[in-house]
């Protein structure tokens, strides 16, 4: 009885469709606790994480764009992204950081983004459903993109990566309405955009790019709200764009709930304590 249970299971599985056998591959408690662990500044940790979890995980790309993922929340956190000074700055928000990338930190991310990738439009190749390639893809074109333009200020290259990230967010999207981590590539690149000059979003309107603040915001708090990985870094990124946006108020309930999140982190408590202040 037992054994023919097992079957009918297995036989269950197998009849599921691509697309969702993929997707719990990178459903993973050890991811989630590796971004957590970024989250708390704690790099070093995270990579270990992700490190074994690839190595149980060969076949997946998720692996190579958390490793990825972890050398670049670290190139932030030395420049400062993540703060209200630089987020209300607009020479540095898009312009790009001063000074330049950790050479090391710089060889590591761009190695595992480009594993990632490969892997990824590989497995595309073969099933272009792939639910989980597709998250994985998404996630390495949207960090490329936000390392061309804010570390390397390569703002052509970033703009073709923000675009690419944004193609493969709607088709994951379409497959999986529900991956909330997906609208954070959407609303980081409406966001930028719809912060250039005018004349910049001139020239790139008649390139049929176009950017809005308010839908950028919107689809930040869908990620924020319902993400996985990417909740608390959607969090962030929200409260920050809140705060040039005049919306003191939110600024305050988000760096409230990652202050009470990841009481370890000072850079939470710190924005909140500058709030406060003001």
């Amino acid at each position: 009885m037992i054994r023919r249970v097992f079957l009918l299971v297995v036989w269950a599985l197998a009849a599921l469709p691509a697309e969702v056998r993929a997707a719990n591959t990178w459903d993973s408690p050890e991811i989630e606790s590796g971004f957590r662990l970024l989250y708390e500044l704690r790099f070093r940790e995270a990579r270990g994480v992700f490190q074994s979890w690839q190595a149980e995980n060969p076949a997946y790309p998720l692996g190579h764009a958390a490793l990825a993922a972890s050398h670049l929340f670290e190139e932030f956190y030395h420049h400062g992204v993540l703060t209200s000074e630089f987020f209300l700055d607009d020479k540095r928000l898009l312009g790009g950081v001063d000074g330049v990338p950790d050479p090391e930190r710089r060889t590591a991310f761009l190695r595992f983004n480009q594993q990632a990738r490969e892997l990824a439009e590989q497995q595309l190749r073969e099933n272009p459903r792939n639910s989980e390639a597709l998250f994985a893809l998404t996630l390495a074109t949207g960090m490329m993109a936000d390392y061309a333009g804010l570390i390397e200020k390569r703002h052509l290259a970033s703009l073709r990566f923000a675009r690419e990230a944004e193609r493969h967010a709607r088709e994951l999207l379409a497959l999986r309405p529900n991956s909330a981590d997906a609208y954070l590539a959407l609303g980081a690149s409406n966001y930028i955009l719809g912060s250039l000059p005018w004349h910049k979003r001139f020239f790139l309107w008649v390139g049929g790019i176009r950017g809005n603040r308010a839908d950028g915001m919107r689809q930040l708090g869908v990620t924020a709200e319902q993400g996985r990985y990417l909740r608390p870094f959607a969090k962030i990124l929200l409260a920050l764009t809140a705060l040039r946006e005049k919306q003191p108020g939110l600024t305050r309930k988000l760096l409230e709930e990652l202050t009470a999140e990841f009481p370890t982190n000072p850079l939470f408590r710190r924005e909140l304590s500058l709030l406060q202040q003001k």
